[in-house]
């Protein structure tokens, strides 16, 4: 069930693509990459659009007066947190549950992409029946799957002056960071637990996309990076992008002279 309806189709429009192109698997890679990111943009608005909601909340008078207030019983609090959500009009899951609706489509993506990067002939005898009846096969194999000075289907070095660089593995630990910062509101109260969280989360998120990347094949480095990449670009189009998170330094030259 979960080949039929998620990775099956994802791994055929890959294919597709790369035929389309004329046999060029990491191209194949990032336009399949900006082609999911825009079928799940309204995921993304609706999750941004959560998250900003409930910060101007977290922010509000009447949001910190009830913290004050009721900071020594937990339920009383809860129950006034949750009065004011409705008040507000603030649905405390709008920002999560995209997420978790993006979820399986991450995880078929993987799938697919895993699938794609098949080199022993057991794995190309597999591919093969995952492909629809309307894409030749025969025309699709084998894949090219050297893209600019990478295999797309192993851990990607770039050798320079004889050391081996894992180029894609600090662009994808840069690119993360930079996602995580740029789309983070500044949090009503840097001290809480859950601000606490945010940040460790976007302190450890970087260094475990990078791992993956570096251990893994370089085709799913460059969907990670390829998906970095395009997620800015779309916050920005929003409007949304916190610049001020990348660049501490302007933020508080800004407060300085204010």
């Amino acid at each position: 069930m979960w080949n039929t309806l998620i990775i099956e189709p994802m791994l055929n429009l890959l294919l597709w693509i790369y035929h389309l192109i004329g046999g060029n698997l990491g191209l194949a890679i990032i336009l399949f990459t900006i082609l999911i990111r825009l079928a799940t943009y309204p995921l993304t608005a609706s999750q941004m659009k959560g998250s900003r909601k409930m910060q101007e909340m977290q922010n509000s008078e009447k949001f910190k007066t009830i913290q004050k207030k009721f900071k020594d019983d937990k339920e009383k609090l809860a129950q006034e947190q949750m009065k004011l959500y409705k008040e507000m009009g603030v649905n405390p899951m709008a920002s999560c549950l995209p997420t978790l609706i993006q979820l399986p489509i991450l995880f078929g993506l993987y799938g697919a992409l895993n699938q794609a990067m098949a080199s022993t002939p057991h794995q190309l005898l597999g591919l093969s029946k995952l492909i629809y009846p309307f894409i030749n096969a025969a025309e699709l194999f084998p894949l090219n799957k050297h893209f600019l000075w990478m295999n797309l289907g192993q851990p990607e070095r770039l050798n320079l002056f004889g050391i081996a660089i894992p180029t894609l593995t600090i662009l994808v630990v840069i690119t993360t960071w930079m996602q995580s910062k740029v789309m983070t509101p500044p949090p009503s109260n840097p001290n809480d637990q859950s601000a606490q969280m945010t940040k460790m989360m976007n302190l450890y998120m970087p260094f475990m996309m990078g791992m993956i990347a570096y251990s893994l094949s370089s085709g799913l480095a460059i969907y990670f990076l390829a998906s970095n990449v395009v997620g800015i670009a779309q916050y920005a189009a929003m409007g949304k992008v916190n610049w001020k998170n990348l660049l501490p330094s302007l933020k508080s030259n800004k407060e300085k002279t204010n």
